[in-house]
C-alpha cells in the first residue's frame, strides 16, 4: 500500500460526515425554485396576520410549471400562496409601446397563464402598452375574450389616469370584497409624477370607478396613512374597490425608505449591479438572508408595513429577476 492510498482511506470517512460537505463544490443555485419560494414565503407571513391578504406576482409566469416550461406539472405550492398574476405586454407592448406582441410570445404567455387560472381561484390581470383608440379596444376585446381583468395603459410610466375609453371598461357599482370580484383595474404606481399632492391623488381615483387600484405605498416617500388608503376605496359611484400595493422583490431601489447612504454594488452583498434600463434599481440576490429581512418577517419590513396602512394586497414586482442569473 502506498502513502497516498493509505491517507485516503484514512480521509474517506471525513468526506462522508456532514461537517466536511463545505469543502466540496458549491451546490448550483436554482433561480426559478428560489423565487417560488420567496414568494410563498411571503405569502405565509402576510396571510399569517391577515388571511385575506392577496398576493399578486407580476411576470415571471413560468415559475407556474415545474420546470418553467410549456408541459412542466403546475407548480402546486407556489400557485396555493398566490391568489392572482400580473403580466405586462401580452398582447401590446412587448417590443415597443402601441406596438403588437409578436404572436409567438403572446401563445407563449397564454399557455402558463392559462395553467395558472385553469388551478382554481386564480385571475389574471393583463397591462398592455398602447395609447391608439383601436388597439386600447382591441386590448380589452381580447383579454376580456380569455377571461382575463386588462388594463390599456397609454403611459409607461403608470403616472396617470387614462381618458379613455369613457366609461371605463366594464364598469359596475360592485362591492368588491375579493380579487375574483373584479371585472377591471387600474395600474397607477407612480402618481407623485402627475398629481401635486395627496390629497389631489386621493381625489381623482374618487372620481373613478375601478374595482382594483394598484398603487404605490409611498407619495413624494411619504406613506399613505391608514385613513388616506380608506379614502382611496371608494368608488364614484358609491361601490368600493380593492386597495394593492405595489412592491419591488427583485430588486432594490436607491428611492426606498431601507436604502442606506454607504450601499452600492457588493455592499450589501445581495445588491448585484445596476439595472441599465431603470436609473436607481438595483438587481440583487432575492435568496439572501439579508434581502428577505427587508422585504418581510418583523414589524419593520416593507410588507408589514403595507399591511399596517390598511393595503389589501401586494403586487409583487420583478418576479422575472430570475432570468438575469440564468442568463
Amino acid at each position: 500500500m502506498t502513502t497516498a492510498r493509505y491517507f485516503l482511506i484514512i480521509l474517506l470517512p471525513l468526506f462522508i460526515s456532514g461537517s466536511c460537505l463545505k469543502l466540496g463544490p458549491k451546490e448550483k443555485i436554482n433561480y426559478k425554485q428560489e423565487m417560488r419560494e420567496f414568494v410563498q414565503e411571503i405569502s405565509n407571513y402576510a396571510k399569517g396576520i391577515n388571511p385575506d391578504f392577496v398576493i399578486i406576482p407580476q411576470n415571471g409566469v413560468e415559475l407556474v410549471s415545474k420546470t418553467g416550461e410549456i408541459g412542466g406539472q403546475p407548480a402546486t405550492a407556489y400557485l396555493e400562496a398566490i391568489d392572482g398574476i400580473g403580466q405586462e405586454d401580452l398582447f401590446y407592448g412587448y417590443h415597443a409601446d402601441d406596438e403588437p406582441t409578436p404572436a409567438s410570445e403572446t401563445d407563449r404567455l397564454i399557455y402558463f397563464l392559462d395553467l395558472a387560472k385553469n388551478h382554481g381561484r386564480i385571475k389574471i390581470l393583463v397591462t398592455d402598452y398602447c395609447s391608439t383608440h383601436a388597439k386600447i379596444d382591441d386590448s380589452y376585446r381580447k383579454n376580456n375574450a380569455k377571461s382575463y381583468i386588462s388594463f390599456a395603459a397609454d403611459h409607461r410610466e403608470l403616472d396617470h389616469i387614462p381618458t379613455y375609453p369613457n366609461p371605463i371598461y366594464h364598469e359596475n357599482t360592485g362591492l368588491i370584497s375579493r380579487l375574483q370580484e373584479a371585472k377591471n383595474f387600474l395600474y397607477l404606481i407612480n402618481p407623485d409624477n402627475e398629481f401635486p399632492d395627496k390629497q389631489t391623488f386621493i381625489q381623482a381615483v374618487r372620481h373613478t370607478n375601478y374595482d382594483v387600484l394598484i398603487t404605490d405605498l409611498f407619495f413624494n416617500g411619504e406613506p399613505f396613512s391608514p385613513s388616506q388608503v380608506e379614502e382611496l376605496r371608494t368608488k364614484a359611484n358609491g361601490g368600493k374597490r380593492l386597495l394593492i400595493c405595489y412592491i419591488s422583490i427583485g430588486e432594490a431601489e436607491d428611492y426606498r425608505y431601507y436604502w442606506q447612504p454607504d450601499w452600492r454594488v457588493g455592499h450589501p452583498s445581495f445588491i448585484v449591479k445596476e439595472n441599465p434600463d431603470w436609473e436607481g434599481n438595483y438587481i440583487v440576490k432575492y435568496w439572501e438572508d439579508a434581502w428577505k429581512n427587508i422585504i418581510f418577517g418583523h414589524d419593520g419590513s416593507y410588507i408589514k408595513k403595507i399591511l399596517d396602512a390598511g393595503f389589501d394586497g401586494a403586487y409583487l414586482d420583478i418576479i422575472d429577476a430570475f432570468e438575469q442569473f440564468e442568463d
